[in-house]
């Protein structure tokens, strides 16, 4: 593993869960992003891309009840990715090794929160001495450092000194569980899949997914002109569903 991929690496996942902008962490933390940072320090983005987009499928549905993530997508493309290009894995491959760290990043959340009660002990207690600068530093630079220290170090040094052991253990397992786990790498995009069709099940939207899916399937339509489609329907309703609000008031 390279030291740049190493670092590429850990970078991605302390800014894909630093949280700093709002809204934007989201699409920096995407498996996507990753991918695409990966392959082009490493100088493959293509393959970086595939491999970010299979990954990203795994947790397309995934939801945060109550902000608790049940699997961290960040930690399972920051540290699947840059092995999988290393080792020259396939795709199926990299999702399969990126589920158990998105497991392992889901710990290290709870390390994060847990430190975070810390600081805000220690917010209370500038408070009632009025230190307004001590309440700003625990409720931001503290907080980041902290991640920094949790999120980026664990990923970096996994990748940086870890990634021989990995590649290791991969020629060692028997071809029969290497092709089982491409086997299930194969099918979890599936399940994700399943998973974001549960959370739109509503019959009012599912004509609208389906249209989507049978355009690029039957007309040849590219991803990024169904995209476009889609859009200016989401308006077309948004703006008949305004008239109508407006017409019922008047």
């Amino acid at each position: 593993m390279t030291l740049a991929l190493a670092l590429a690496g850990g970078l991605c996942y302390f800014i894909g869960t630093c949280r700093v902008g709002s809204g934007t962490y989201h699409s920096l933390g995407s498996g996507v992003f990753i991918g695409f940072i990966c392959g082009l320090v490493y100088g493959d983005v293509t393959t970086g891309l595939i491999i970010g987009a299979s990954i990203n499928l795994v947790y397309l549905g995934v939801v945060a009840p109550a902000g608790q993530i049940p699997s961290d997508e960040i930690m399972a493309s920051a540290v699947a990715i840059p092995l999988a290009l290393a080792g020259g894995l396939s795709a199926e491959m990299a999702v399969s090794l990126a589920v158990p760290f998105g497991l392992l990043g889901v710990f290290l959340d709870q390390i994060r929160r847990t430190s975070n009660i810390y600081w805000l002990h220690k917010a209370d207690k500038y408070a009632s001495e009025g230190n307004e600068k001590g309440i700003f530093m625990c409720g931001t630079w503290y907080p980041l450092a902290v991640t920094f220290l949790i999120r980026f170090v664990p990923v970096f040094a996994l990748l940086f000194l870890g990634s021989d052991a990995v590649y290791t253990i991969l020629e060692i397992l028997p071809g029969w569980l290497t092709t089982g786990l491409s086997v299930a790498g194969g099918l979890l995009p599936a399940i994700g899949f399943a998973i974001i069709l549960k959370c739109i099940g509503n019959a009012k939207l599912l004509p609208f997914f389906f249209i989507g899916f049978f355009a690029i399937q039957y007309l040849g339509i590219s991803t990024m002109a169904a995209a476009i489609f889609g859009a200016c329907i989401a308006l077309i309703v948004f703006f008949n569903n305004q008239n109508e609000k407006e017409a019922s008031a008047s």
